[in-house]
């Protein structure tokens, strides 16, 4: 098993917990992600949103990109998976920028492609939003001219989104970005297996998870292309007994009030095609992180981890409050590296 981290560039992960001591700073993420390194974390997947949908949108969140280019000079081993919205960069020109950050980080570089859902964000900044399928489709075009960009000499496309004549990317990256991408709708899964090399899924049990990386599998293989690399997002508690594991649970999870961007998460639930059964307990943690039950003794938590590796899962994206702390307990008791 692989072992990323969601970088906290929106102050924390728990909705429901004001001040988890890990601020939207250039600093901590600096701190934290070099430590990281340090004591084993294969990973930190820097998501891209430029409202705070976890501590409300009037909270600070870091920029996805910049942070990653400063990550990519100050760091060695780790793997910079950045998320990435095609409505919001224009392909040939994330082509460019995105190869520079590549060089800079020595081939470390890896795209999350999210084909966005936060419509009002979208209008905030004045840029389009697609309805669902069509989502799909301008990513489809999206991730052509970007891969063409970065194998050919020079580029040209004509689709119904971009084009493209005689454009260069030089240099190009140092190697070719590892692209992954998540998505649960036919349309998602058809485009994921012909263009992207990993697929990611919100938290799950195995028995749900493992049907979906059988699935995946053979859709990749009927488009003949190498096998994916399958990651899960999952919010993890470790502690040295299962009572106190669940008290920790226990105060995460508790509401009182409605929290500050509860409306984004009631739009996000629409405008997807996610189970609507989730409730509001569930929405202290997000990318359905306690679905996997990461919560317990690190014996209980490498079991688990386990059944998932048996079910082909190969990278866990670990959300944990607060992160430099819980990190260091979670390398030591449970990856058994720090």
């Amino acid at each position: 098993m692989r072992y990323g981290f969601w970088m906290p560039v929106f102050g924390g992960w728990l909705r429901n917990v004001a001040d988890e001591q890990m601020e939207a700073s250039w600093d901590y993420a600096k701190r934290l992600t070099q430590r990281a390194e340090q004591i084993g974390y294969d990973l930190t997947l820097i998501a891209e949103l430029n409202l705070n949908d976890i501590k409300g949108v009037e909270a600070p969140a870091l920029d996805a990109w910049s942070t990653a280019a400063a990550l990519a000079a100050v760091t060695d081993t780790i793997e910079l998976m950045v998320a990435v919205r095609p409505n919001f960069h224009h392909p040939a020109l994330f082509a460019k920028a995105a190869a520079n950050i590549d060089r800079i980080s020595g081939g470390r570089l890896a795209l999350n492609v999210v084909s966005s859902w936060w419509a009002d964000e979208a209008r905030q900044y004045g840029l389009q939003f697609d309805q669902h399928d069509d989502r799909y489709a301008r990513t489809q075009e999206w991730l052509t001219v970007v891969d063409g960009l970065w194998s050919e000499e020079r580029f040209s496309f004509s689709g119904q989104f971009y084009r493209t004549e005689d454009a260069i990317c030089a240099p190009k990256p140092a190697k070719r970005p590892t692209v992954y991408a998540g998505g649960e709708s036919d349309k998602a899964k058809a485009m994921i297996a012909a263009q992207c090399d990993a697929y990611v899924m919100h938290g799950d049990p195995v028995d749900a998870i493992a049907p979906k990386i059988a699935d995946m599998a053979a859709r990749r293989a009927a488009a003949g292309g190498a096998p994916m690399q399958y990651g899960m997002a999952a919010y993890a508690i470790v502690r040295d007994s299962e009572a106190e594991a669940k008290r920790e649970l226990e105060r995460i999870t508790a509401v009182s009030d409605l929290p500050a961007g509860y409306a984004n998460f009631d739009q996000w639930l629409s405008g997807t095609q996610l189970e609507r059964t989730l409730k509001i307990q569930e929405y202290s943690v997000s990318n359905r992180g306690l679905r996997p039950n990461l919560v317990g003794t690190p014996e209980q938590l490498r079991e688990r981890i386990e059944e998932y590796e048996a079910a082909g899962l190969d990278l866990l994206l670990l959300q944990m409050s607060p992160q430099d702390e819980e990190m260091e307990r979670f390398a030591a008791q449970v990856m058994g590296t720090a």
